[in-house]
């Protein structure tokens, strides 16, 4: 059975009882412990599914049992305890945000499972997302709720994960009986306190109120029902994520029915929190989705190739062609990326030169090494546009205009080659990023257009950023699509507070947004490649000025192999790896081989 299709019926249901709490709670006679006390005793009903299966449950199964019933309980205490201080849209969403993180940590530490990717980018969301709806509320009221939220998502957490582990051991049916009875056991103790005793069963006496409370009660008791279930087919936090559905319910009901106050600063503080909340809740449902995902093979073939920059090269102070023969002669590399960098060719209007680049494709062809010719204004390597000097000076329409007489004469040149087996055009170029001014999109596909009319044989493959960049348009518009996939970066906004920092996304991701793309494109079956794989440091200086030491530690020799191994987990079969110039250059300048011994071994493996 779907879980989602389970869950996605208990939230609803739950949202249903919660707007009839909200309704009734706002009546003075109508407290949180009465609220608890039914919900847990009408877990009664539990008591029918005895003749589908029962059984005695272990020791640490029955300390489970009564864990999770009690902290189930007393956790919906805590949750109308704030509920009923709190405005209905913004208590749900918190609760959203919080109780899937609870769930996350108690798995951790019960279950031995851990945060990893985009669990941690669904944590921080959910967070932040929970501190922004906290401080929607009164100012008078912030610590109160706060506190009664944590609490109530804490409990209902850890209620969930202990669920999971009595459905593993003993079934669904047996485990919620007993859950159940243990949540009966737990409502009872509300009994020792008579205040409690007293608002308990003066709350049923009113007989106004006692149809719509009986039928909230039975819905969060169906909606419990029906979680329980989709907890024991999937992740808890998964399951807890779906609170998400919720939401629409809840904005819509709290305005249309509840009157709660939706203006100014509170109404955008309460969308930007259930957006992030929302975003929170993605990241966790895409990392459970991509756990899911079968395993990678170990021992698949791999096409291990590279990118050479004649100009890098140079501005390293390297003989580049004795960089470029080394490449092929020592690595071996599988396949080649070359780029025809328009200010190198043209440095003067309609003065070509292609000694360089041809040289560049005839050695590769002696080796019988397929290219990958990469042309037009945005190119690899900072700073990403390149374009000569006298073009830039000129109208955008003018140097459109020279940028599509030089790509013209770059196809024409080499389109009877039969080394090169794909063209690429511009490089991500629908990721806004290094010294370029904005192109019109009609420009681009252009651009685009006159590749393929010039040779309609050779697929074209398009680029975009792998963890930034949507990948959507490269891949609809591409024949071939090719993302970058780097690990260390340092950002431009951020960098100069925190450095170079590592993203915190594992490599399942890219396998889980390389399916989404396809699905959204409709091409199945596209080719995916990864035209960028790191091997370099990044840095905000050019790596010539950057000292040893400090190229040492943003890019270790041990972390460019587990760079490699985390490239091979996100399932690609074919690899351009981004650096090589800079190896060469540790070798030969700085007296440091490992970087460029570790690279032979790879390609000859």
């Amino acid at each position: 059975m779907n879980w989602l299709l389970v869950a996605l019926l208990g939230q609803l249901l739950s949202a249903a009882a919660t707007l009839i709490d909200k309704i009734l709670l706002t009546r003075s006679s109508f407290r949180p412990v009465s609220y608890a006390f039914w919900l847990g005793i009408l877990g009664a009903f539990a008591v029918f599914l005895v003749p589908f299966g029962f059984e005695i449950l272990s020791f640490r199964a029955s300390a489970f049992a009564a864990l999770s019933g009690a902290t189930f309980i007393y956790g919906l205490y805590f949750f109308f305890l704030a509920l009923r201080r709190g405005e209905f849209s913004g208590m749900v969403p918190a609760l959203g945000g919080i109780t899937p993180v609870a769930a996350l940590l108690s798995s951790a530490v019960i279950a031995g499972t851990s945060l990893a990717g985009l669990e941690w980018a669904g944590f921080a969301f959910l967070v932040l997302g929970s501190v922004a709806l906290a401080l929607a509320e009164p100012k008078g009221a912030r610590l109160f709720l706060a506190a009664a939220l944590l609490a109530a998502g804490a409990l209902l957490g850890l209620s969930s994960v202990l669920a999971k582990e009595v459905f593993a051991e003993t079934g669904f049916i047996s485990g919620l009986i007993w859950i159940k009875a243990w949540g009966i056991a737990a409502a009872l103790g509300f009994l020792f306190s008579r205040s409690a005793r007293a608002e308990i069963f003066g709350a049923v006496r009113r007989p106004e109120a006692r149809g719509l409370f009986i039928g909230g009660r039975l819905a969060a008791t169906l909606g419990s029902f029906l979680l329980y279930f989709a907890i024991s087919l999937a992740h808890p936090a998964l399951v807890e994520a779906t609170q998400g559905a919720r939401y629409a319910f809840v904005f819509a009901a709290a305005w249309l029915l509840l009157g709660e106050n939706f203006r100014g600063k509170i109404l955008a503080l309460k969308i930007f929190a259930t957006f992030l909340i929302a975003l929170g809740l993605g990241s966790l449902a895409l990392g459970e989705y991509a756990k899911s995902l079968p395993a990678v093979p170990a021992e698949r073939p791999i096409v291990w190739g590279v990118t050479f920059s004649e100009k890098f090269s140079r501005e390293l102070g390297l003989d580049w062609r004795a960089n470029y023969l080394a490449i092929l002669d020592e690595l071996k590399p599988a396949r080649l990326r070359l780029i025809a960098y328009w200010d190198e060719i043209e440095r003067e209007p309609g003065a070509r030169d292609f000694a360089s680049l041809d040289w560049q494709l005839d050695e590769a062809e002696r080796r019988g090494v397929p290219v990958i010719l990469a042309l037009g204004l945005k190119m690899p390597r900072w700073p990403e546009c390149h374009a000569p000097d006298w073009a830039e000076a000129l109208p955008e329409a003018e140097e459109e205009k020279a940028l599509s007489e030089h790509v013209r004469e770059v196809v024409l040149r080499y389109r009877d080659r039969a080394s090169i087996i794909m063209w690429q055009v511009e490089n991500e170029p629908f990721l806004m990023f290094g010294a370029c001014r904005a192109r019109l999109h009609e420009f681009f596909h252009g651009e685009l257009a006159l590749v393929r009319a010039l040779d309609p044989e050779r697929p074209v493959l398009l680029t975009d950023g792998g963890e930034l960049g949507l990948w959507t348009h490269a891949a609809r518009d591409g024949d071939v699509f090719g993302t970058t996939m780097y690990r260390k970066v340092y950002p431009k906004v951020i960098g100069p507070l925190f450095g170079v920092i590592e993203y915190p996304l594992g490599p399942d991701s890219f396998r889980v947004k390389e399916r989404f793309v396809r699905w959204w494109t409709g091409k199945g079956d596209q080719r995916f490649i990864v035209i960028e794989l790191q091997g370099e440091p990044w840095s905000p200086v050019h790596l010539r000025d950057v000292p040893f030491e400090d190229q040492i530690e943003m890019f270790s020799p041990a972390y460019f192999a587990d760079t490699i191994e985390y490239a091979k987990r996100a399932g690609f079969e074919e690899y351009y790896l981004w650096g090589a110039e800079w190896w060469w250059w540790m070798k030969e300048v700085n007296g440091t081989d490992e970087y460029w011994n570790y690279a032979r071994q790879l390609y000859r493996h």
